[in-house]
């Protein structure tokens, strides 16, 4: 299971050129691997983030090439080399639960801000300014009023990270439905608000509201409540709580997993412009200003803070887990009681991936790919994305392994931008165009048995949910 987390605008994928055969060390691998993302940035061609249809000019049929050697070596589980990129979190299943619903996503997040005693973190896009909305911002109040009126102090914290852009966005907006809490409760309450470093001089200053989003956005989705986690694509936002069908994972009692995106959402924050009680912004003290700043320095600042974050949790959670995840077996229920751990085993591994592209972060990417690369015959890959829109590489890993693709988006009628007035209205037409060339292409390679793609359509919805997924298949017998 991974999170993604990105803190950038449209993302640029590099394609994996392949790793040299033998058996290198993996740390020799990770670093020839890095390597070659550096050498071909020059390469790569860009898509400017002014064409929000840019796809369209994509060539129909992609080269295909072979996939690298596999990175996991011999005696491990095949993705355990993604902890020497990231944190790895081992939890039992036990504590894992995917919710089915808008309607659950809400209601459990507003049961888990009622009972909260010590934090609630959230990190969003934006956050609407309906009155739905609105009752998440009054269960934020009430549970901040009972923090002052218990017998003793409590020391509720609670922090909100979004987009700058997006939250600005009109007259009313994220930033003055968040002005109550912030006027209130200064002590309690941190609002952050990400300025992406790109958009910045005469571009700032020209490019109208709602299109200056297209340069760059914070697009971390985390909602945290004391050592519970929601890890969602979902924005709070109306339609995220009604008919806007996304992915929900629910961690319950994951204080290291909580620990490690309140650090997280935290760094991002402290590179972020900081929502004072009348509504101006300022930059935390001692940090270079994302727009007025000089922009290099900025994104060292920003890379070391964010990297200070994963590297630390990624060598604590190593040292916790030598002996549990990779000794000779697995730690039985038996020895975890007799240790004094009344938790239960862990059978579930969690690996966070991060995306900050201006912080030149990325993880996510690297990781991805690799495991596309790796997807050989017998594998199933699930992927699913509410804007179909694979990149140059995408299309070559899909179309040039040998592993089973279920593919999953949304129909037209289902896309966000469906009835969309002006250019926007144009996008679920674009993105039917982009599935065609695509399809062609597979069809053209004699493929479509093995890569298939379905639309979701569900009357009256939308369709959000991104995700992937890949494991071994085999045929259930007889």
């Amino acid at each position: 299971m991974a999170a993604a987390a990105a803190a950038a605008g449209p993302v640029l994928w590099r394609r994996l050129l392949g790793l040299l055969p033998g058996r290198p060390g993996l740390a020799a691998l990770l670093g020839r691997l890095s390597d070659r993302l550096g050498r071909n940035r020059d390469r790569r061609r860009r898509r400017s983030p002014w064409l929000l249809l840019a796809p369209l000019l994509s060539p129909a049929v992609p080269q295909v090439t072979s996939p690298p050697c596999c990175l996991c070596p011999e005696g491990v589980h095949r993705f355990q080399w993604i902890r020497n990129l990231v944190p790895e979190f081992g939890v039992s299943s036990s504590h894992v639960r995917v919710l089915s619903s808008p309607a659950e996503f809400f209601e459990l997040m507003k049961g888990q801000i009622n009972v909260a005693k010590r934090r609630v973190v959230m990190a969003s896009l934006y956050l609407g300014t309906g009155p739905l909305e609105q009752e998440l911002v009054d269960c934020l109040e009430s549970t901040l009023e009972k923090s002052l009126q218990a017998k003793f102090p409590s020391d509720l914290k609670v922090s909100i990270l979004l987009d700058f852009t997006r939250g600005s966005r009109g007259r009313k907006n994220s930033r003055t439905m968040l002005l109550p809490l912030l006027q209130r409760f200064p002590e309690q309450v941190r609002v952050s608000l990400f300025h992406t470093p790109n958009l910045r001089g005469l571009l700032r200053l020209l490019i109208p509201e709602r299109f200056n989003e297209t340069i760059g956005l914070q697009h971390m989705k985390v909602y945290l409540f004391d050592n519970n986690v929601i890890l969602s694509g979902a924005n709070l936002s109306d339609s995220y709580f009604t008919n806007r069908q996304d992915r929900y994972v629910f961690l319950q009692d994951c204080a290291e997993i909580a620990d490690f995106f309140t650090e997280l959402v935290d760094a991002v924050g402290d590179v972020s412009l900081q929502l004072q009680g009348d509504d101006t912004v300022r930059a935390v003290e001692g940090m270079v200003h994302p727009y007025k700043g000089d922009r290099a320095a900025y994104c060292r600042a920003a890379n070391k803070r964010v990297m200070d974050v994963i590297n630390s949790a990624r060598a604590r959670q190593q040292v916790l887990h030598a002996q549990t995840f990779h000794g000779d077996s697995l730690l039985t229920q038996e020895d975890a009681a007799a240790a004094g751990d009344r938790r239960p085993a862990p059978d579930t591994w969690i690996y966070p991936l991060i995306q900050m592209k201006p912080f030149e972060i990325q993880i996510d990417e690297i990781v991805t790919e690799t495991l596309l690369t790796e997807a050989e015959r017998g594998a199933k890959v699930y992927l699913t994305t509410g804007y179909f829109n694979l990149t140059q590489a995408y299309m070559d890993l899909v179309l040039g392994t040998r592993a089973e693709y279920q593919i999953l988006l949304a129909s037209p009628e289902v896309n966000g931008f469906f009835g969309a007035k002006g250019v926007a209205g144009a996008i679920p037409a674009a993105y039917v165009h982009i599935e065609r060339q695509f399809y062609r292409a597979v069809c053209s390679l004699g493929q479509q048995e093995r890569v298939r793609l379905q639309e979701y359509w569900r009357r009256g919805w939308t369709f959000h949910a991104k995700g992937r997924f890949t494991g071994t298949w085999r045929p259930r017998s007889p």
